[in-house]
Order: C-alpha cells, then sequence, then structure tokens
C-alpha cells in the first residue's frame, strides 16, 4: 500500500507539471506546525515539512482556481514540561500524507490573494511514541486511510516567480476514532489540526 501512494505522488506530480504546460504551475516547498485535536496533547508542538507541485488558471482577473500534489507531515507531540518536577510525559504522533488540495482563489489586490478550497489526504504511515519505545501494531488505534480537510489562507505574491503561502487546514472527518464505543462524534474523535508556510516557485515549461 506504502509503495502504491508513493508511486501515486509521483505519477501525480509529472502529470501536473506536464499539465501545467496550458497553465501557470511550478514546486512548492515548506514547514507545517500540526496539532491532533481529540488527543491529550495541545498547541502547535509537531513540526513537518511540505513538498509538491501546483497547477493553476485564472477563471477572471480576479478569480483562479488551482491543485496541488504534495508530500505533507502531520502529527502532534508533547514534550516533558520542565515547570513541573519529575514530568515524564513525553508522545509524538507522526503522520505523513499525500495531499492534494483544490481551491478557488480570490485576488484582493496585485499581491495579495485569499483562498479557500478542500484537500484529500492518503495516509502513507502513521506511527506514535511515548517515553520508552514506538507503539507496536498490536498497541496502537489504527488511522483512517483517508483525511479529507477544509482549508482557508493567504497567498503573497513576492515577485514575478516567487510566492509566499501561509495556510490552516482542518479535518473535516475523524482521522481516527477513540478506542471504544463513540458517544459523542466531535469529543470521541481526533481530527488533524494544521499551519503551513510554504514557498511557491513558478515554472516555464
Amino acid at each position: 500500500m506504502k509503495r502504491f501512494w508513493f508511486l501515486a505522488l509521483f505519477l501525480g506530480l509529472t502529470s501536473l507539471l506536464s499539465y501545467a504546460q496550458r497553465f501557470e504551475g511550478g514546486v512548492m516547498a515548506g514547514l507545517n506546525a500540526s496539532q491532533v485535536d481529540g488527543d491529550f496533547t495541545s498547541g502547535y508542538h509537531k513540526p513537518g515539512i511540505v513538498a509538491g507541485g501546483y497547477v493553476l488558471t485564472n477563471l477572471s482577473r480576479t478569480l483562479f482556481t488551482g491543485m496541488e500534489l504534495k508530500f505533507n507531515q502531520k502529527g502532534s507531540r508533547r514534550n516533558p514540561d520542565p515547570k513541573i518536577p519529575d514530568d515524564p510525559s513525553k508522545y509524538i504522533m507522526r503522520l505523513n500524507y499525500v495531499d492534494m488540495p483544490v481551491y478557488l482563489g480570490i485576488r484582493t489586490s496585485d499581491r495579495i490573494s485569499l483562498i479557500a478550497g478542500l484537500s484529500a489526504g492518503f495516509l502513507l504511515s502513521g506511527t506514535e511514541y511515548d517515553n520508552y519505545e514506538k507503539f507496536q501494531t498490536a498497541d496502537q488505534h489504527p488511522f483512517n486511510e483517508l483525511d479529507v480537510q477544509g482549508l482557508l489562507g493567504f497567498r503573497f505574491q513576492l515577485n514575478d516567480r516567487l510566492f509566499l503561502d501561509l495556510r490552516g487546514a482542518y479535518s473535516l472527518l475523524p482521522i481516527r476514532s477513540q478506542p471504544g464505543d463513540i458517544s459523542i462524534y466531535w469529543l470521541d474523535s481526533q481530527f488533524s489540526n494544521l499551519l503551513s508556510t510554504t514557498v511557491l516557485y513558478r515554472l516555464d515549461f
């Protein structure tokens, strides 16, 4: 399954760049800060990387639509609190996805755009760690393979080729349910909560 998603990422990125011959397109890379709502941690303490490609086309002078295909690291992290004596609690959730966002953009000025859309994420791997070691498969509650997120953000044009994208994304479907019976959907499930900062570089084809 993992090999399939890596192959899908490679073929999809190649298709994006080929398709960009008729559209504007390029590559993108950046950093994530993430947390998971519904676990016992809080705060955007889990760093990650994001990298991939994009295409977009103008619908009018002010409207455009775009699509991306990218590798995205998400999850959550809790480090021991130095203010609490003998606090041993350490926890890391590492989630690797292939994400395919589709969005609509509105140019609010010559260099600033507002973007909103949906993203489908396909899980490559999901692992958890505590103070002692990586969780064994039998001890880890499984993650859902599909993560559907809503996204909202801003894009700033730095020059003719460089763009800075600041974006937030939140799961519309749980990335997994808590062990046991679900009594309250939002309280007994876990949702990915992501902040991303990426740089986009436009390529000529």
